[in-house]
């Protein structure tokens, strides 16, 4: 599990291929309208294919000459699992943890006292 972990967050890193992702949210994409938007290379497009393709986060089949992109999106349960057991936590109140630390530590911003 962990090795898989590893390889969907190296491929959900990459902005180039996040957006891929979200162009496949709306359906199957040929290779080649999925490189339409980007100013680069297919050759370089292909290379994001593959390692989408390689952390399970798309699949690729040929239809007659045409390579097709498919979204799976079963792919991500196990980083959406993994990231969800941190929703235990509270989220931190910055104005307050800021209003405590002016009360307990003198000098601190916003305490009204200066050290120098």
């Amino acid at each position: 599990m962990t090795r898989n972990l590893d390889q969907v967050f190296a491929a959900l890193a990459d902005p180039t291929r996040r957006e891929i992702l979200n162009m496949l949210l709306e359906d199957d994409m040929a290779v080649t309208d999925v490189a339409e938007p980007f100013t680069m290379s297919l050759a370089a497009i292909s290379k994001h294919l593959g390692v989408l393709t390689t952390a399970g986060l798309i699949s690729q089949d040929k239809r007659g000459r045409v390579k097709w992109c498919r979204l799976e999106p079963d792919a991500l349960r196990s980083a959406s699992v993994w990231m969800q057991s941190f929703g235990q936590f509270e989220p931190v109140n910055l104005e307050a943890f800021e209003r405590f630390l002016a009360a307990e530590l003198p000098g601190a911003p916003g305490s009204g006292t200066q050290t120098d």
